[in-house]
């Protein structure tokens, strides 16, 4: 596929360096992203949202980091990475990120390590607003697939549902929506049990 066809631009080429002067220079109150070489700043999320994502980390870590299991099925999660992904970079900050853990960069939390983390992750997710939601469903969703996340969870805090994505053959595969107060067994954690209900509570 070509993609300069679809999406009107050149992924190999680099950021124009006025965006990424922007991008450096964005106040910290802001949300800066570049996605397909254009800047992106939105504020911090509201607090129905980041109820959402640290209720859904709090949950995570519990089960698979934690005190959880050491095998294949430890993760290491991160709420709002900074990440580096593709040639250009696309800089994509998601509301939360999760790698298994003997993929994870370690050379990530060095002391001068650099911000951006360009090994992808293996799963993430976003908390959609109407601010956002176009964004999150379209660029954003477009470069995970584009990098070979193998999973994407959208959670909505207004509505209570999870959309549940699987990567296959390069597509976006729907596996579920779930909502409400349901207990869950949801694609990559399908091993443990979610009270979704947990996501939406003070």
């Amino acid at each position: 596929m070509n993609r300069a066809k679809v999406y009107g631009y050149d992924p190999s080429a680099p950021n124009d360096s006025e965006v990424e002067a922007a991008f450096q220079s964005a106040p910290p109150e802001m949300v800066a992203e570049i996605l397909d070489g254009e800047l992106f700043l939105q504020p911090r999320p509201r607090p129905k949202h980041s109820l959402a994502a640290s209720n859904l980390l709090t949950e995570l870590n519990s089960k698979f980091n934690l005190g959880g299991p050491r095998g294949p099925d430890s993760w290491i999660f991160l709420i709002e990475p900074e990440l580096h992904l593709g040639p250009k970079p696309d800089k994509v900050v998601p509301d939360l990120a999760g790698w298994h853990r003997d993929r994870f960069p370690s050379s990530a939390l060095a002391k001068h390590a650099p911000v951006g983390i360009t090994v992808r992750p293996d799963w993430l997710c976003e908390v959609i607003s109407p601010s956002t939601e176009r964004r999150d469903r379209g660029k954003k969703m477009r470069i995970y697939r584009r990098e070979g996340v193998g999973h994407a969870w959208l959670v909505n805090p207004e509505a209570q549902t999870l959309e549940v994505y699987r990567l296959e053959r390069e597509r976006w595969y729907f596996v579920d929506t779930y909502e409400g107060d349901d207990e869950v067994h949801a694609e990559p954690f399908e091993a443990m049990p979610l009270p979704l209900g947990t996501l939406w509570r003070m």
